[in-house]
């Protein structure tokens, strides 16, 4: 009687197993995403789109995409939503990761300048509009995103100003700004080394966490914000913003 019981417990055990092997996480609308564990990064557009959008959804939030995209790889989360560039940064180091466009939210980038601080940004749009002009900021969109994918890194602006302008950013969103070697680079520092040069200044470039940004320039720890920011009625509140830079939008990660 004993092995029978055992024998029907083990039989019952791998029949468990057998379907919890067999579920599998299946996302091909907007829709589905819907009562999933989604991994966002911290203080983005994204998270709060999620958190917004998708009520019974389960949001992670990580300091980076990368973090996010790690734990879908170890199925720890059914997928993120992240900015589409930073997004195929991330897939590309990353083969058993895809990316699906499900005709989320689109946004535009700016840049985040102390509330109150005219002469600053009116001098970076004057700077971003002589860029769109000159040629220099398509020159700048064919280095970070080429067509056939290989990245070159402008060399770095020579800047004399006897001032020095502080950047915040956060390194950990390519192409936008992002760690090779040693160096921060990516399309925001070198258009911030722009931005400081027309402003005859020298530029230092500060890396924190997104979502200490803010706060950062309100406490004027850092002069303005370069870091793939998306413009947002909340985020008026606290900060005033360039003309826009960008247009993006948000894609979903998954596994495939």
């Amino acid at each position: 009687m004993k092995k029978s019981l055992v024998l029907v417990g083990a039989v019952a055990l791998i029949s468990l197993f057998t379907v919890a092997a067999k579920k599998s996480v299946v996302i091909n609308s907007a829709s589905d995403l819907e009562g999933k564990k989604i991994g966002v990064q911290a203080g983005t557009t994204g998270e709060a789109f999620v958190q917004d959008t998708y009520t019974s959804a389960k949001v992670v939030s990580f300091k980076t995409g990368m973090d996010a995209a790690l734990d879908l790889k170890n199925k720890a989360i059914d997928a993120v939503v992240l900015d589409e560039l930073p997004a195929k940064a991330i897939v590309a180091k990353n083969p058993k990761l895809t990316i699906l466009d499900l005709d989320l939210a689109t946004e535009a980038y700016a840049i985040a300048i102390k509330k109150g601080n005219t002469e600053l940004r009116d001098s970076i749009n004057k700077t971003i509009a002589t860029m769109k002009e000159n040629g220099d900021y398509e020159k700048l969109v064919n280095a970070f995103m080429p067509a056939d994918g290989k990245i070159t890194i402008p060399a770095n602006e020579t800047l004399t100003g006897t001032k020095v302008l502080k950047l915040g950013t956060n390194a950990a969103f390519p192409p936008f700004e992002y760690v090779e070697g040693k160096d921060i680079v990516g399309f925001d520092i070198t258009m911030g080394q722009k931005i400081a040069r027309d402003y005859g200044a020298k530029l230092e470039v500060i890396d924190m966490e997104f979502d200490s940004l803010i706060a950062a320039l309100q406490s004027g720890v850092i002069d303005f914000i370069a870091a793939g920011m998306s413009v947002t009625e909340e985020r008026k509140k606290n900060v005033d913003f360039s003309d826009d830079y960008y247009s993006s939008k948000q894609v979903v990660i998954v596994r495939k």
